[in-house]
């Protein structure tokens, strides 16, 4: 028996994903008593006048029986006398698009279904392509419906010569394409007598036979730890799954990225001990030294896994929220999971044609390459050399959604040799000439709400006391630093990500910074935390809109109402309120005299040594 196989259906709405698969159970036998059962009085009262339909065995949901859709990824496990399976049967809607890119992260093969009356339509070639950035080698093309084009030859062939010539450069190792019937079961588990002019397999034969192994190519060893075991004082072990070559006692590995090196003195699988293991097993290693080694590390022998803070990589965006250069995101990378950010959006890839095309915004479904930036070095490697390492998912730092899954396709170097100078003047000895801690007071707000007002009195008071400040101005930055910068969406990200620079620096000479900027998207603000660190301390003017739109000192609101000036915040750009701001201040409510003494108080503490 060969051994297992993963594999995915998927394809454009309608195309008869579930109906394959469930007609494939159903024929070959695959069912149990009561499953057929169930599905014989299930289609009774279904959407095919009392016939089987052979979807319900895979469309489970309430919501897809309806809709006659696939919403969620369905997963099904089967044996026959030739090879084990399990299929997950993937959504063909636009909107499920991501649901789609789970299933394919998992597979070794993938199905995809074409209806014969509608030919290759977008969705086919964006699920083809997706299969390809996922890492799929092996595509089968399951022309479906042939019944309805009277099972036409040349229809076949246009579509099949369509297919491979948009799959023709993504280094694909097999293609097999299949004229088929969902419904009435033409080539599915037998060759059809409808299709004398094919002379392949069935789909399930092929199924049984392809041969998707791996050759194992990374004779080095690579360990990504998942978990230090620490059960008591005598045992320190090293656990996680090996996902390149061999390792055995007495071998000596690298840590990454300490770059620390140690011998093998003993091997675990599971509680029994071993001389040597390999790729795919779960194993425990101990060293015979004591080196720093935790969750995100990883043992190895090889020369080729890298270490560094910045790559290049492919992304599916499969975000509601569109994508902006800036951006800060978590990103779980291997075992290990740090903040990054979305340098540069090189180019999208057009589902059609495969061709680069320019793009500063990124919508939902998209594909793209980009640059990005870890906050710090990280170890990985290229998609194509090592998959577990190559890999990646984009994780919203608000909501802790999914926003992107990428693969790397090469480090960036740039920063290889930029190394951060430690002076002899540090931090402490300017805060100690100062007599103060240094802070970053960041207001945040509506316009008009009295940010500037508020930080200009706080510095004012604080210089009076002794105090050494500077204040950030969100209009005075823009008349320098920031020129260049306009106001859309991702010119405010670059805004804001410089201006915390500007404050960390700062802080280091030991200065107490005052910031007043809008900064009205909370990731942004979060990056800044980030930067700036444990100095960072948030202040929301919370003044209502009303309040500040009657102020409207620079008549600002007046020509956002009028059109006259786009993604204004509050108008026709979002304000996103701070979820845990360290102070609160309604200036309609508190005069500027009792604000700033509030502040004062909730401040002086922590600047005072």
């Amino acid at each position: 028996m060969k051994g297992l196989l993963k594999f995915i259906t998927c394809g454009s709405v309608d195309d008869g994903k579930s109906t394959l698969i469930g007609h494939m159970l159903y024929d070959a036998k695959l069912l149990f008593a009561d499953q057929e059962k169930a599905l014989e009085l299930d289609s009774k009262i279904g959407s095919r006048g009392g016939e089987i339909d052979y979807s319900l065995l895979l469309d489970g949901l309430t919501a897809e029986r309806e809709q006659g859709i696939t919403i969620d990824v369905a997963y099904r496990y089967f044996t026959t006398e030739h090879r084990s399976f399990i299929v997950a049967d993937t959504p063909g809607h636009e909107e499920y698009t991501r649901n789609m890119a789970v299933g394919a992260s998992f597979a070794d093969l993938a199905v995809i279904l074409a209806d014969a009356t509608k030919g290759i339509v977008p969705q086919t070639k964006r699920h083809a392509r997706i299969c390809a950035l996922m890492g799929i080698k092996h595509l089968v093309l399951a022309i479906n419906k042939m019944d309805l084009v009277g099972f036409d030859q040349e229809r076949f062939q246009a579509i099949k010569d369509s297919f491979l010539q948009i799959t023709y450069h993504m280094n694909l190792e097999s293609i097999q394409v299949i004229p088929v019937s969902a419904t009435d079961g033409d080539n599915i588990t037998a060759r059809s007598d409808r299709t004398p002019w094919y002379d392949g397999k069935a789909l399930l034969p092929y199924l049984e036979k392809v041969d998707v192994h791996k050759e194992e190519t990374h004779e080095q060893f690579v360990l990504p730890i998942q978990r230090v075991s620490r059960p008591d004082h005598n045992f320190r072990g090293f656990q996680g799954q090996v996902e390149a070559g061999h390792i055995q006692v007495g071998e000596e590995v690298v840590v990454l990225p300490s770059n620390e090196k140690a011998k093998v003195t003993s091997i675990l699988i599971t509680d029994k001990e071993t001389e040597h293991a390999g790729y795919g097993q779960p194993i425990t290693i101990q060293l015979d030294r004591e080196v720093d080694v935790s969750r995100g590390c990883v043992l190895t022998t090889s020369d080729q896994v890298q270490v560094t803070d910045m790559f290049t990589a492919s992304l599916l965006w499969m975000d509601d929220t569109e994508l902006i250069e800036g951006r800060n995101y978590l990103i779980k990378l291997g075992t290990q999971t740090l903040p990054g950010t979305v340098l540069s959006i090189k180019h999208k890839i057009d589902i059609n044609t495969g061709k680069e095309a320019p793009a500063d915004r990124i919508f939902k479904n998209e594909l793209i390459e980009c640059d990005i930036a870890l906050s710090e070095k990280a170890v990985f490697d290229t998609f194509t050399h090592n998959e577990a390492l190559g890999s990646f998912i984009l994780i919203d730092r608000i909501s802790n959604m999914t926003s992107a899954c990428g693969v790397i396709n090469q480090s960036l170097q740039r920063s290889a040799n930029v190394i951060w100078q430690e002076t002899d003047i540090s931090r402490a000895v300017r805060s100690k000439q100062k007599s103060q801690k240094p802070l970053t007071i960041w207001f945040t707000g509506l316009s008009g709400s009295g940010k500037s007002t508020l930080a200009n009195e706080l510095e004012k008071k604080l210089v009076a006391l002794g105090h050494h400040t500077m204040l950030l101005d969100g209009d005075n930055v823009r008349h320098g630093l920031n020129k260049d910068l306009g106001f859309t969406e991702g010119d405010r990200v670059e805004n804001i990500r410089r201006i915390a620079e500007v404050a960390k620096l700062m802080n280091e000479a030991g200065l107490i910074t005052i910031t007043a900027f809008i900064s009205p998207y909370q990731t942004d603000r979060q990056q800044a935390r980030e930067i700036i660190g444990e100095e960072y301390f948030e202040i929301y003017v919370s003044t209502p809109l009303e309040e500040c739109e009657k102020r409207d000192v620079k008549g600002l609101y007046k020509k956002a109402r009028a059109g006259e000036i786009p993604n204004f915040t509050g108008i026709s750009s979002p304000y996103e309120v701070p979820a845990k701001p360290k102070l609160r201040i309604d200036t309609s409510k508190q005069s500027i005299e009792d604000a700033t003494e509030l502040v004062l108080k909730a401040i002086l503490d922590r600047v005072q040594l």
